[in-house]
């Protein structure tokens, strides 16, 4: 398997490639009938509450209505079934850390590590299929109840109604998201002391912005990881999100981030944006603004990418910073990261 240099354990599918996933499968799933599912290992029902046959039964004879996502969860809501009284239903696909989610025609082979298969009816496309392949196992599909969100706006990317699966309702919306509030985010920075990476990878703050878009995020930003999140100032709260959106919308417009066959879009086909990345997977490289090596450094079970001369550490404990955002003031604590 090739991880990029550096790496200390293998990248997982983050924003970009679940929006490409979600992008891909919107006109093979909107107005699409379950015409039948075949769960071929158990092990890809970690998430469903019951057994392969019970999701088998509940899928059949269901129309979808749209591929929706928010941070790295993507679901497919469902028609209601037979009894009126029941509760609106999606079914939720978690890619884990090497899940796929392929369009293939009916009656095709099957995968190299097939899990799941739907056998779906669409009026314009005729019948096709949905294959959920996993190497490591680690992710999941499930069928989950739809409840309101929180702040009645859209669910996520691709969806007009204000709901979510239940098991995405913690989850934070990611800066593309239109409903993002880029308030909210800067008041979540300034009560958090932790390193402004951890909190970048909290999905209760802000999802979507994994360990690698996390990394170059900040390198364009001339953050550095262990940057206290309370020690940012406006300014550089603002310009951290800016340079965010920024990579974030690189990564999808060059079709995500792939090292290795497992990160693929539905048609097998992988992303470049490897190609570009600044920091991530650059352990001793040049820094592409001034020259110097890329360092890493331990971060949890993975690792951070960064330049030592752009990205300044700064120990500021940001308490001031804290007490000002509950108090609604704008200005940075003295010596906080600008």
């Amino acid at each position: 398997m090739r991880w990029p240099s550096g790496a200390s354990s293998p990248p997982v599918p983050e924003l970009p490639e679940v929006e490409v996933v979600r992008a891909g499968l919107l006109p093979a799933v909107t107005g699409a009938t379950v015409l039948g599912a075949e769960v071929l290992d158990e092990r890809a029902l970690t998430r469903h509450n019951g057994d392969a046959a019970s999701f088998e039964r509940a899928l059949s004879g269901r129309r979808m209505s749209t591929a929706a996502r928010r941070g790295k969860f993507l679901w497919l809501p469902l028609s209601p079934e037979d009894d009126a009284s029941a509760a609106a239903e999606a079914l939720i696909a978690h890619l884990g850390m090497s899940g796929q989610l392929l369009l293939r025609a009916s009656g095709a082979p099957r995968e190299r590590h097939e899990r799941i298969r739907l056998h779906l009816d669409h009026p314009s496309h005729g019948e096709l299929a949905i294959v959920f392949a996993d190497q490591r196992t680690f992710g999941s599909l499930a069928i989950d109840r739809l409840v309101p969100t929180a702040d009645d706006a859209p669910g996520g990317w691709g969806s007009s109604a204000a709901s979510t699966p239940s098991q995405v309702a913690h989850i934070a919306r990611d800066p593309l998201d239109p409903a993002f509030s880029d308030a909210a985010f800067r008041q979540r920075l300034a009560l958090h002391r932790a390193a402004v990476k951890r909190v970048l990878l909290d999905q209760t703050v802000v999802s979507g912005v994994g360990n690698i878009y996390a990394d170059e995020s900040l390198w364009a930003a001339r953050i550095h990881p262990e940057t206290p999140a309370a020690a940012l100032s406006t300014r550089a709260v603002n310009r951290l999100l800016q340079e965010i959106r920024v990579v974030l919308e690189r990564a999808l417009a060059e079709g995500g981030t792939s090292f290795d066959a497992q990160y693929v879009n539905v048609n097998g086909q992988a992303g470049y944006f490897a190609h570009s990345l600044n920091a991530y997977g650059r352990t001793g490289q040049p820094c592409p603004r001034c020259g110097r090596p890329i360092m890493r450094v331990a971060f949890t079970n993975r690792s951070s990418h960064y330049c030592a001369h752009c990205q300044r550490r700064r120990e500021r404990s940001g308490a001031h910073r804290a007490t000002a955002a509950r108090d609604g003031a704008a200005m940075p604590a003295a010596g906080a990261v600008r």
